[in-house]
């Protein structure tokens, strides 16, 4: 379990200092898969390397299971670096090693014996879909498979946690499926929790049970992935759900979670009272193997008020595009 309690950061520069992490507190439960999503420069990555123990904060507490990172002296700190791997952004491979070598690399400094080396690099190459590269070297794999052994490297010592800073950045859909796949893999089948520190909202809408939305160094939301989308205003849902013009007609934006309700609550509606419905802008997304649909709506008949409080009510979750407050309608 990753505990960060005010957290903050700063830099030196020639105009003075720069706050990177600003009173930053987030709670990642061992097992999932979080993700730290938002714009460039938002401190992502200073985070990333504050929890790899890369860089110590100005002030706050890192708490990894309970331990308090900042009490640690330094053979305590390298056993604490230990349980984490860490996927850096960009390339990271060595180019004079084959992809099994660089895997290996972190065990044969560790000391560990060849035929031990040599059945955890095996075993991660499988985990991987790589097998068959092993003896390929760097330049010969596709970005997407450097970055799938760059995984595997950091997984090779057994990490409790995973860190992976914009580990798709750069590369194309079919490379970051894989690089996702690999992820949900590391932590399905080996237990590990991951964090992922990316720009690209698509990597925590497909992969991630929690989330955390960064801004100017500061946590403005966090909490579950489908909690959070829910709600049509949050930052979150802003950047995971389809998106609708603004200048889509319509009464109220709506976010259905699930077949059932995406399948049959207009259609319900529009037949109980007798209402036309229109959807006019949105779509329909997936979080993780979760529907979520959200949709502008016009609707046509007398009880407008009455058939959005009976969506809220059924579980859709409304927003009125002028803000007018919903009648509820009785079950």
């Amino acid at each position: 379990m990753i505990t960060v309690e005010n957290l903050t950061k700063s830099f030196r520069s020639t105009t003075g200092a720069v706050v990177a992490l600003n009173d930053v507190s987030l709670d990642v439960q061992a097992g999932v898969i979080a993700g730290v999503v938002g714009p460039a420069r938002a401190g992502k990555s200073t985070l990333a390397r504050v929890l790899a123990l890369r860089e110590r904060p100005d002030s706050g507490t890192f708490r990894l299971d309970g331990l308090n990172t900042a009490a640690l002296d330094q053979r305590s700190l390298r056993a604490a670096r230990a349980r984490i791997g860490v996927v850096p952004a960009g390339e990271s491979l060595l180019a004079q090693r084959t992809a099994a070598g660089n895997i290996a690399l972190p065990l044969e400094q560790a000391g560990v014996d060849g035929p031990r080396r040599r059945e955890k690099v095996g075993k991660l190459l499988d985990l991987i879909g790589l097998t068959n590269q092993a003896a390929t070297y760097p330049d010969q794999l596709s970005a997407g498979q450097r970055q799938r052994v760059a995984i595997a490297r950091a997984l090779v010592g057994e990490p409790t946690v995973v860190l992976a800073d914009d580990p798709t950045g750069g590369l194309d859909a079919t490379g970051s499926a894989g690089v996702l796949a690999v992820l949900d893999r590391a932590r399905a089948e080996l237990g590990a929790t991951v964090l992922v520190a990316t720009p690209d909202a698509s990597v925590v809408r497909k992969i991630a049970d929690d989330v955390a939305f960064l801004e100017d160094g500061r946590i403005v939301e966090h909490g579950r992935l489908l909690d959070l989308v829910q709600d049509p205003g949050s930052r979150v849902a802003q950047s995971v759900l389809p998106a609708i013009e603004t200048s889509a007609p319509g009464v109220a934006d709506i976010v259905l979670v699930g077949f059932a309700s995406i399948g049959g609550l207009l259609p319900e509606a529009a037949s109980r009272f007798g209402a036309e419905i229109a959807v006019s802008g949105g779509g329909v997304t997936k979080i993780g193997e979760t529907p979520v649909a959200r949709f502008r709506i016009g609707i046509t008949g007398d009880q407008v008020d009455v058939v959005l409080g009976w969506l809220s009510v059924r579980g859709a979750h409304v927003q009125r595009a002028l803000g007018r407050p919903l009648a509820v309608a009785a079950a």
